[in-house]
């Protein structure tokens, strides 16, 4: 098991929300939604953790590949 907490601001969630969904939790129509109505607590111990605000989608499947890598867990 390897945790990957792959890291976005609420504004950057929203603005890759095909849905919607966070726009009807932000107008209330969805109860208990996480990160907006419901707190989200980010893991205290990740061992790869992906801001993908600042990354492309690239650059963090390299970051998973090289961990997996160097970890032995990928050949």
């Amino acid at each position: 098991f390897v945790e990957v907490f792959v890291k976005a601001d609420l504004e950057t969630c929203k603005s890759r929300d095909p849905k919607g969904l966070y726009e009807k939790a932000i107008a209330g129509e969805i109860p208990s939604f996480t990160g907006v109505s419901s707190p989200y607590e980010e893991p205290e111990r990740a061992e790869i953790v992906l801001d993908t605000t600042a990354s492309t989608v690239d650059a963090c499947v390299e970051a998973i590949v090289g961990y997996l890598k160097s970890r032995g867990l990928l050949g």
